[in-house]
């Protein structure tokens, strides 16, 4: 009898029936039928009804498990009795067992077949003796095993026994000659003590072995600690490599992490270095556990992603859910299917997460989420579309982003692709070239390029936009999808939400046969990207001066054009990294830096006038003084803007409003202005691509020379910056040094999505009469000249705060000021 709802283990039944739910990463009902094979059963109806397609197509006609299967589907339910009588007629006229679908026992089937014959009973009912009957149906029997009573769910005043009806029967078939067809009956209720009222042979058989009717959440607990307690003898489906430790079929364990059985981990499984698996952590297939998350006394289902430094204790988690970095779920949780519990969430004990929720970074969930979702997440970021390979960015997501996108543009457009070195980067980009020709739209794949020869190659061509597919920067885990426009630019938010709504909405267009799009390999993009740099950027005085430069191109893109620029420009160079290296598509902050040092020595070696290294995409540019010291970010925001504005002498310089106002010192010494811009990349292209703007920077390594582009370019910059300094007299360090320090420090605070509007009045109420700037969040300038900004980050639930002062500590002071006022609106 398979037809259970199980309303009572929702939500992990909510879009599951109930006998599918796994016990040990099977489901219940598959280890029924594995106890009846063992006992020599091989022909079985199963009685379907909620749900019922996902146990056919689950099970088919059991010849996987050696059996023969029928199903009988009930179109309403018929109760326990009424659900045999509608599968009668693929029953055989000889005695018949009825099983629970959602029980788990090792019953001895043989041994009750075996008394009911000798018994001659018509019925023989499966007894056992539990701590707790309330739950249950009550029967006496007299000494030679015959029922004479029943009782239904009894009070504590009504229980007269500890023995049970385990809803495991022996019946002879002329019993079903008293249930009606097509009604709701029940055995225990209605059938049975007709039976007893007129002295029909009914029996009961008691067993000794495990029975545990998988009903409520803490009996589906319960089920698993006797699985891994050996208290049932069912088949693990995995090997046993150590005491209490089974291991899955290609499953992955970390010499590192720390182990204490008894626990199960599926098929596939992989569990990172200094993760946790404690007593009772039962892990399903295709799970990942990440480095430093602790489980224990819980049950995740398949594929599951459980993000670093991630805390599971006694909780259950669904299928395809991701429990992101530093989550916290608690004691009796419950977290349906194909949620997300974003970074540093907590769900407190009892808490239930009903499918397809997300649950906000940061948030505190004490009560379950049924309806809403916690959270609020649009699909673009800083970075275009970003998230974990394989988690959050799928084969499958990246075909309906390319959709969604192709669905946006005219039939027969054409399109500029490109990717990184990495193999995840490959394997996405497959997917989205097979989605737009498959909607009209003509494919340029320039394969591996420079994100600036991708932007050059969209905004100098007839495509009406384009696609880069590569790994975050510093996360090789994740992946980012940046989608162009027609001039090489991030998509606008205009057109990002326009993308959304049709990606929301999941209305693909499709093409005909015949209009399927073309998919090509263009010749010559870097050489003509070089050339256009070189005509548009002034390198010259470069010849004569013996000018030496090192450069890294940290295994990345940059690898690809530089060869072609360094020969026609005449400079000295010394390349280091200058191949593809697909094994490392990204770098973290501390290798960052150590090849940032080791960048500095070959330049302070070699005499070298300044160092430059890439980042993989070569859009970003770090830089190494002619001593080898290296010039941070922002520091080398303010030095190349010196050297652009002493050469010009006139124009605008473009900058974010997060840029320390040191920036106004450099520009007011040199004759030049500031445009202040927003924070997001087209905010800053859009201030770079207007008339008077001799140069824009992100401060972040991102640098925009807008007489060849509006973009962030990292070759244009480096050619650009190797004519300013073979033009200057002054060498990096010198230019450094004349420069004011500049003290600014930044702090990101959890802010729930419902409390940022809260955030940003709070805020513009304590600035009070002191001076505000909204080009982007809000500017609080004090009288003394410090300033602190408030900015709402647009994809995560936090609140940025950045402030300036004339000190770290009077820098910091500030900060603490206004990150008090953040806090306050949602403590």
């Amino acid at each position: 009898m398979a037809g259970g709802e199980g309303s009572r283990l929702r939500p992990m039944t909510a879009n599951l029936p109930k006998p599918l739910l796994p016990v040990a990463n099977r489901p219940v009902l598959e280890h029924v039928l594995r106890l009846l094979r063992r006992h020599g059963i091989t022909e079985t109806v199963v009685t379907v009804q909620f749900l019922a397609s996902l146990v056919r197509n689950y099970f088919g006609d059991g010849d996987e498990l050696g059996m023969s299967l029928q199903y009988a589907t009930e179109q309403r339910p018929l109760g326990t009795a009424g659900s045999v009588k509608n599968a009668e007629t693929a029953l055989r006229d000889e005695a018949f067992l009825v099983l629970s679908g959602d029980a788990l026992t090792d019953a001895d089937l043989t041994g009750m077949v075996d008394f009911h014959r000798r018994s001659g009973a018509l019925v023989t009912v499966g007894l056992k003796s539990v701590p707790d009957p309330l739950e249950y149906g009550i029967v006496i029997c007299d000494p030679d095993g015959r029922v004479n009573r029943f009782l239904e769910k009894p009070t504590w005043g009504q229980v007269f026994s500890d023995t049970v009806n385990t809803g495991i029967y022996v019946m002879e078939p002329e019993v079903l000659g008293d249930v009606p067809l097509d009604a709701e009956v029940d055995w225990s209720a209605d059938v049975f003590p007709q039976l007893i009222d007129r002295g029909a042979p009914l029996f009961g058989y008691r067993f000794d072995g495990y029975w545990e009717d998988v009903g409520t959440l803490e009996s589906y607990r319960q089920a698993h600690l006797a699985v891994l307690n050996r208290e049932v003898e069912i088949e693990i489906g995995a090997f046993e490599v150590s005491p209490g430790v089974w291991l899955g079929e290609g499953a992955e364990i970390d010499p590192d992490v720390e182990i204490n059985g008894p626990v199960l981990v599926g098929d596939y499984s992989r569990v990172e270095a200094s993760a946790h698996l404690e007593p009772y952590a039962v892990l399903g297939a295709n799970v990942v556990v990440k480095a430093g998350a602790i489980i224990e006394r819980s049950i995740v289902h398949d594929n599951v992603f459980i993000g670093q430094r991630a805390s599971l204790r006694g909780c259950v988690i669904g299928r395809n859910t991701d429990v992101m970095r530093s989550a916290r779920i608690d004691e009796g949780a419950v977290v349906g299917d194909d949620c997300v519990i974003e970074q540093e969430a907590f769900l407190s004990a009892g808490v239930r997460v009903y499918p397809f929720k997300t649950v906000e970074a940061g948030a505190v969930v004490t009560s379950s989420v049924i309806w809403e979702s916690r959270g609020h997440r649009s699909l673009f970021g800083p970075r275009g579309v970003s998230g974990l390979v394989n988690v959050e960015i799928t084969p499958d997501l990246a075909v309906r982003l390319a959709s969604a996108w192709a669905t946006t543009l005219r039939k027969g457009s054409v399109v500029i692709a490109s990717r990184d070195v990495s193999r995840a980067a490959t394997a996405l980009k497959r997917a989205v070239v097979s989605a737009l020709t498959a909607s009209a739209i003509d494919v340029r794949d320039l394969e591996v390029a420079p994100a600036p020869v991708t932007r050059f190659a969209t905004a100098h061509s007839d495509a009406v936009g384009g696609i880069m597919i590569h790994t975050t920067p510093g996360d090789p885990q994740s992946v980012d999808l940046v989608f162009l426009d027609d001039g090489g630019a991030d998509l606008s938010p205009s057109d990002q939400r326009r993308l959304e709504r049709v990606f929301s909405r999941q209305e693909f267009r499709r093409a005909f046969p015949g209009e399927i799009g073309q998919l090509s390999y263009p010749a010559r993009t870097v050489d003509t990207y070089a050339q256009e740099v070189l005509a548009s950027v002034d390198a010259s005085g470069i010849a004569g001066t013996d000018l030496r430069v090192v450069i890294d191109t940290a295994g990345g893109a940059a690898a690809v054009v530089l060869p072609t620029l360094l020969g026609r420009m005449g400079v000295d160079a010394l390349i280091v990294n200058g191949r593809l290296d697909e094994a490392s598509p990204t770098e973290s902050l501390a290798a960052h830096m150590q090849g940032l040092a080791r960048l500095g020595e070959l330049v302070a070696s070699s005499r070298a006038a300044f160092g430059a290294r890439f980042d993989p995409v070569a859009e970003r540019l770090a830089l190494v003084d002619e001593r080898g010291q290296i010039i941070h970010d922002d520091r080398a925001l303010l030095v190349v803007m010196d050297l652009v504005a002493a050469e010009r002498r006139s124009g605008r310089v473009a900058l974010p409003v997060t840029t320390t106002r040191v920036a106004e010192q450099v520009a007011a010494f040199h004759g030049v202005d500031i445009e202040w811009t927003g924070t997001s990349a087209t905010g800053l292209s859009a201030a770079a691509g207007r008339p008077g703007v001799v140069f824009a920077g992100d401060g972040h390594g991102g640098f925009v020379i807008p007489e060849f582009s509006a973009a962030v370019d990292g070759v244009a910059t480096f050619v650009r910056l190797v004519g300013l300094v073979a033009r200057t007299k002054l060498t990096m360090s010198e230019i450094g040094a004349r420069i004011p320090d500049a003290f600014v420090v930044r702090r990101a605070v959890a802010t729930p999505w419902s409390a940022k509007g809260t955030v940003m009045r709070a805020v513009l109420e304590a600035a009070g009469n002191r001076t505000v700037e909204t080009t982007d969040g809000v500017r609080v300038v004090e009288p003394d000249g410090r300033w602190a900004l408030v900015l709402p980050d647009p994809a995560e639930a936090v609140t940025h705060i950045w402030a300036e002062g004339s000190s770290d500590a009077a820098a910091e002071e500030l900060l603490d000021q206004w990150a008090a006022v953040v806090e306050a609106t949602h403590s």
